[in-house]
């Protein structure tokens, strides 16, 4: 049996793209371009697929993020030339951010450079940039038959642990991953 079968017969059992890829020891992007040619240009694991794949995490909704403070930034669109932009400037304070399609929140991110240089890479991604290459490749894939992914963020103080520095955006981003599925972050993903 081929690589790309193995991937098919996986995803049929009801797997994540993400956990094929680790299953598989092979990249997210080859296992995520197997299915999306498979599925004639449909998604190859939707996240409610993932989110049910992981009942033990609930999902992290919209509705949640805004009650606590997140605020709507942005969306990201596609360009006439098929890339990914955003429709307006973003802040550049250091922050945590979300990206959701419809009320669900499919990954969270920490900017320790600032939200509008870390969300530029993902527009933007280098060939080293292996987060950033893997999100680009999902977000354009999806805004294929979506029109928009939006995009929120929170900007929670930096804090202090027996005086000990404690990064307030690193400490919520994780938190966000261990609690909720999130089906684009392949560290909530694995957990």
């Amino acid at each position: 049996m081929s690589k790309s079968e193995k991937i098919r017969e996986l995803a049929k059992s009801g797997m994540s793209t993400a956990e094929i890829a680790r299953a598989l020891g092979i990249r997210y992007q080859f296992a995520y371009g197997v299915l999306r040619s498979a599925g004639g240009g449909q998604r190859p694991a939707s996240s409610l697929v993932a989110a049910a794949a992981k009942p033990s995490k609930p999902p992290l909704l919209v509705s949640d993020l805004t009650a606590a403070g997140f605020e709507h930034v942005g969306s990201w669109i596609l360009s006439p030339e098929q890339r990914l932009v955003i429709d307006r400037e973003l802040p550049k304070a250091v922050g945590v951010y979300a990206f959701a399609k419809g009320d669900i929140v499919l990954y969270v991110g920490v900017a320790t450079m600032g939200l509008a240089k870390r969300l530029y890479f993902y527009g933007r991604p280098g060939v080293s940039q292996r987060t950033s290459l893997r999100i680009n490749a999902i977000m354009v894939g999806e805004l294929a038959t979506h029109p928009t992914i939006d995009i929120y963020a929170a900007f929670p103080p930096d804090l202090e642990w027996n005086g000990l520095p404690v990064h307030g955006s690193a400490g919520l981003e994780l938190g966000l991953i261990k609690k909720y599925s999130l089906p684009w972050n392949m560290r909530s993903a694995g957990q």
